[in-house]
This record gives structure tokens, C-alpha cells and sequence, in this order.
């Protein structure tokens, strides 16, 4: 099955903008430092204030929209309460994906598309904006909103993600029972 959307039926969408991509782009990309192979799912409240966001690392042959909807679900998830019982969504799911090559559309962006659409309406959220960072910078695609900076290598200039340890069972923090999980895993304010 072809699990992609192209330019035209994404803008038919009626995608609402970011308020301010250039100030969103630089937040998520200090918060989660992601590399080309990340992406990022954000919520944006009613407001476009940030609720909650997770970065992880899909599968590289993975070019289906159904995988990318299951990935990007099951991070919300995580994020985020969903509003399935509201009768009009009111928060807002955006993702942002760091990946190498031009900046223009391409048949992987189509199904990232499809699965940002289709996991948004099934966690009761809007679907955002669709968001590529490349070499060249970064892209809002579909507004043509852009900038060059970040970028797809500006990771390597920031620092490195801080890391949290768990406590264990015992209450003692550390590596015997307590998980250390990466701080830009989930962010939330």
C-alpha cells in the first residue's frame, strides 16, 4: 500500500503554522541535539507552547507511513495524555526530522507525512507542521518557511545530553537495578 502524502494533499491538509518556526526549530534542536536518523514529535498546547517532546531513532529501512505512524504513536504516548474524548482536538502533534540529502521533498518525507497525520488523529491530536533539518538547514515543508541554522550537523557544536540515573529498588542510585535513561528521550515543561 502507498502510505505517502506529496505537497499538494499535505498543504490540503490545512496544516496550521508555527507561530514562530525559527524560535520552535532552535528549542527542539537544544533540547534533543538530534542527528541526521532522529526524529523528534513534539505537542504544542492551544497556545504554542511546547507540552512535551521525544526523540528516537526509526528503523533505516523503514519507508512505510505505517511504520513511521506506529513510531511516532507510540511516542506520544509517552508524552502526552491523549484527547480522544474532546470533540475538537485542541493540542497540536509536530515533528521535526533530522535526516541528510537536499532540502526538497522526497518520497520519505511523504510517509513521515502520513504517519505524523494519521498518529495525530488517532492520539485525539491536530496534526502540525512537518519539519526537515538537512545540511542546508532547516525547512517547515509545505509553508516554505526555512533557515540555516540549525542545521543537520549543529549537534556535533552543542553539548552532549544530559543523563539521569534512576533510583533502584533498594533506593540506592546507580548502576545495580536503577536504569539511566537519557534526559532527551522525554521533555516536557
Amino acid at each position: 500500500m502507498n502510505r505517502t502524502l506529496d505537497l499538494e494533499e499535505w498543504a490540503a491538509l490545512g496544516v496550521p503554522l508555527l507561530r514562530d518556526p525559527r524560535t520552535f526549530v532552535a528549542d527542539l534542536h537544544q533540547r534533543h541535539l538530534p542527528s541526521p536518523g532522529t526524529a523528534v514529535v513534539a505537542v504544542l498546547d492551544p497556545l504554542h507552547r511546547l507540552v512535551g517532546s521525544a526523540s528516537f531513532t526509526p528503523r533505516p529501512s523503514s519507508t512505510d507511513g505505517w511504520q513511521h505512524r506506529n513510531a511516532i504513536l507510540a511516542h506520544l504516548r509517552r508524552i502526552v495524555p491523549h484527547d480522544l474524548r474532546r470533540a475538537t482536538p485542541s493540542r497540536t502533534a509536530v515533528l521535526l526530522l533530522c535526516r541528510d540529502g537536499g532540502s526538497g521533498w522526497t518520497a520519505r518525507d511523504g510517509a513521515w507525512m502520513w504517519g505524523l497525520r494519521d498518529a495525530a488523529g488517532l492520539h485525539g491530536l491536530r496534526c502540525g507542521a512537518y519539519v526537515t533539518l538537512t545540511p542546508q538547514g532547516w525547512q517547515v515543508l509545505g509553508d516554505g518557511r526555512h533557515g540555516r541554522t540549525p542545521h543537520a550537523g549543529s549537534w556535533a557544536d552543542g553539548e552532549p545530553p544530559a543523563v539521569t540515573a534512576l533510583a533502584g529498588r533498594d533506593g540506592d542510585p546507580g548502576w545495580a537495578g536503577g536504569p539511566v535513561e537519557p534526559v532527551r528521550r522525554t521533555a516536557a515543561r
